[in-house]
């Protein structure tokens, strides 16, 4: 029997933080809930969990602040943040400092749990069989899509479920747009309440791993008005 998923809920409403304890253990999901940042940090070096779902506005370490932390120490567990505000820059901010996606307050509880469903499906399904796609040189790194990393020297990065997803769309077709829409799909898929912005962040994200001058990137381009372009050093670049 397949073992049910592990959730984080990181919310210092104690009556928001037991109503999501209370649904998501009642669709069958294991629940470790948590009123700051510094609990779960503590608590993630006994019992990892395959899902965050956290606030931005925490006491001590925000939200924000724990995201970022687990992003610049190579974690990719997925992470939805949670906040009361909903200003299109607030989710950007979010985004790039490496969320999968970004829920505003007030919001459905169905909402939520289809969204949380969406990222853990999306992750049982990214990694191909080693034999499907070959290793793709960019650069300095190669992509080993089969282990879903970047390999530079004895370097490996793993990359979290949209960075993959972005990428190995990208190297499919060197050399050719790709529309950001489409991007978006193969990235967040069952998920339309995510901006196509969400796709710049994370193409960002890349970029700054991968290009030595990531405001000019040789690697991963920007096609005008349409969406991006990987670059092999095969390819000669155009505008």
């Amino acid at each position: 029997m397949k073992h049910p998923h592990h959730l984080y809920v990181v919310e210092d409403d104690q009556a928001l933080r037991q109503m999501l304890s209370d649904y998501f253990l009642k669709q069958g999901l294991e629940l470790t809930a948590m009123g700051s940042a510094e609990e779960m940090f503590e608590l993630m070096g006994r019992s990892r969990p395959d899902l965050i779902i956290m606030d931005v506005t925490l006491p001590g370490i925000s939200g924000l602040q724990a995201c970022q932390r687990l992003r610049n120490a190579g974690d990719h567990i997925p992470i939805i943040l949670l906040t009361a505000r909903n200003d299109e820059v607030d989710r950007i901010v979010g985004l790039e400092m490496g969320a999968d996606d970004y829920v505003g307050k007030p919001f459905s509880t169905r909402e939520l749990l289809a969204r949380a469903r969406a990222i853990l499906r999306r992750g049982a399904l990214v990694a191909p069989p080693s034999d499907v796609k070959k290793s793709v040189r960019i650069g300095e790194y190669t992509f080993v899509p089969a282990s879903r990393s970047l390999h530079r020297g004895q370097e490996v990065r793993v990359l979290n479920m949209i960075e993959y997803a972005l990428l190995a769309e990208l190297t499919e077709s060197p050399g050719l747009p790709v529309t950001r829409e489409r991007l978006l799909a193969v990235s967040h898929a069952g998920n339309d309440g995510v901006l196509l912005r969400a796709v710049d962040a994370a193409i960002m994200r890349l970029r700054r791993m991968l290009e030595p001058d990531p405001a000019s990137p040789r690697y991963i381009q920007t096609v005008r008005f349409h969406g991006y372009m990987f670059v092999p050093h095969s390819v000669v670049s155009y505008a």
